[in-house]
């Protein structure tokens, strides 16, 4: 359901807010809370969480992570100033890279989900009167096949996953300075890290999604809420990213003696 409304003399469209969408982020974000909360207990304190750094639970992060992408993506139909967001996401997404920098040099943050974020916004908002000229779903079969073949760029390949596809040359990643599209170096750290490449096509597969959403086509559970506690964490998914990472260490301060 579309409306109007009048901002700074200017008319303005406005759509039905899409509770599940809520829902969903606020989930995803959660989850990254608890995954970044283990992650510490695991190499900073040597408390060790069954399962949570198998192999195979690093597909589950990934999910979890492109789920928060794809809904972010969405989001971008809703807003009227995605650049605006995007400085902003990759502006809070440098202060935690330097506060890292400073406290836990040992650990730093490069290129991670807040960086990722704000880049996507800002190429979204630069190229979305291009983006729209694709129809919806030639739009998302393209994303899917992007991600795929772009899949395996930070192992090294053109392909879907390492050793999988075609092994690209050594010197793009040596040169050292292509890590957010993916080219990472071999001495390359970041503790959370998702390049350009594939996430990108995640996001804007959202993107495309959220044509749907905003012309009220998609089913009627899709604009209810369901759960009104993660619905209020998915419309506060930046301040709990931000700020639970300091509460954690705090917490850990106190009672470990240490962070």
């Amino acid at each position: 359901m579309e409306n109007t409304a009048t901002v700074s003399g200017t008319e303005v469209k406005k759509y039905r807010r899409a509770g599940f969408m809520d829902e969903v982020r606020g989930f995803c974000i959660l989850c990254m809370v608890v995954y970044h909360v283990c992650f510490d207990l695991n190499y900073t304190y040597n408390i060790h969480i069954p399962i949570m750094f198998d192999g195979w639970f690093d597909i589950i992060r990934d999910i979890f992570a492109g789920a928060f992408m794809f809904i972010s993506g969405m989001s971008s139909r809703y807003s009227h100033n995605n650049a605006k967001r995007g400085i902003q996401c990759f502006f809070i997404g440098m202060i935690i890279t330097f506060i890292f920098a400073f406290f836990a040099p040992s650990a730093p943050i490069l290129f991670g989900i807040l960086h990722f974020m704000g880049v996507s916004m800002m190429i979204y908002a630069i190229g979305d009167k291009y983006f729209l000229k694709i129809p919806a779903p030639v739009g998302i079969a393209v994303c899917a096949v992007l991600f795929l073949l772009t899949r395996g760029i930070m192992y090294g390949y053109l392909g879907p996953a390492q050793g999988v596809g075609i092994k690209l040359p050594e010197f793009i990643y040596n040169a050292g300075l292509l890590f957010p599209l993916g080219f990472r170096s071999p001495s390359f750290q970041s503790m959370d890290y998702f390049p350009l490449l594939p996430w990108f096509f995640v996001f804007l597969a959202g993107a495309y999604t959220g044509k749907y959403a905003i012309e009220d086509k998609m089913p009627a559970f899709f604009y209810k809420t369901h759960c009104k506690p993660l619905a209020l964490a998915g419309r506060y998914t930046l301040w709990i990213y931000v700020l639970h990472q300091p509460v954690a260490m705090v917490f850990f301060l106190l009672i470990f003696g240490k962070i």
